[in-house]
């Protein structure tokens, strides 16, 4: 499993429009092959800030699969506008111990 991180600056004042979006654009990832889960958590010190956590089965299902999709230009139009800056997204795995 893979979990893809992504911190999301919202322009000033547009977290309530985001969160409206968010909730339609979700339909979208929740749909995608290689998806497993999501979180969108706000941040408690910055008005306008959420973290994104997607839990996909592999990393190729989220970089070739999900943002390679007819359905990422739709998760793009509901959302990429509110970014500023652009959200810069890390990918993680668990470490074997």
């Amino acid at each position: 499993m893979v979990l893809e991180v992504a911190v999301l600056n919202i322009k000033k004042g547009l977290s309530a429009d985001f969160e409206i979006a968010f909730n339609e654009a979700q339909k979208i990832i929740s749909s995608m092959d290689g998806y497993i889960s999501h979180e969108l958590k706000k941040c408690m010190e910055e008005v306008d800030k959420y973290i994104l956590l997607v839990n996909w089965e592999t990393l190729q299902a989220h970089t070739e699969g999900f943002r390679d999709s007819a359905e990422y230009q739709n998760w793009k139009s509901l959302l990429h506008h509110f970014y500023e800056p652009f959200p810069v997204v890390e990918h993680y795995v668990a470490v074997e111990g």
